[in-house]
């Protein structure tokens, strides 16, 4: 009896003890399970009501980007993502914006605000968010032209390094 007691609070302190050390890492620090893997499928509704699939783009890299008008980091990085689409896009870069935990006033208000043209749309449910493995916003992917993820970035993005990711899934 002594040994069933210990054996379940030996456990019990070694599952907190792993939990606790996964609370002191950060994310960013394990790479997704999906980049080098095909990205996975969806549609979604544009704000403008036009439905747009990621089948549709085959061929052609993509940025993924999933963002909320409440969410600081993406306030920052909204210009750059306008600036690099801006720049990218003559030359077949799709740019994709993907609202999650929003309303939807105030993600047009955010897509006002900051000039935004590239495409954007609401994932209401959270599927493509959950299929995505998304943690929280912003997060960005960046798909070459065969659909794959070439590589994900949590958190706010940079000038440079969406330059340096959309030369790799131009090449």
């Amino acid at each position: 009896m002594l040994w069933k007691k210990l054996t379940v609070v030996v456990g019990a302190v070694g599952i907190v003890a792993l939990l606790a050390y996964g609370l002191t890492r950060n994310p960013r620090d394990f790479p997704s399970p999906l980049v080098d893997h095909k990205a996975p499928e969806f549609s979604l509704t544009l704000f403008d009501g036009r439905k747009i699939t990621l089948e549709e783009l085959k061929g052609k890299p993509v940025v993924v980007n999933f963002w909320a008008s409440w969410c600081g980091p993406c306030r920052v990085e909204a210009p750059w993502l306008e600036a690099a689409w801006r720049k990218y896009k003559n030359r077949g870069v799709v740019f994709l914006g993907i609202n999650i935990q929003d309303r939807k006033a105030n993600a047009r208000a955010f897509i006002k605000e900051f000039g935004i043209t590239y495409l954007n749309g609401v994932d209401p449910k959270g599927k493509i968010s959950i299929d995505y493995g998304v943690y929280g916003v912003p997060e960005t992917f960046f798909l070459d032209r065969q659909g794959k993820i070439a590589y994900k970035h949590l958190g706010v993005t940079s000038p440079t390094l969406l330059e340096e990711k959309i030369e790799e899934i131009l090449s």
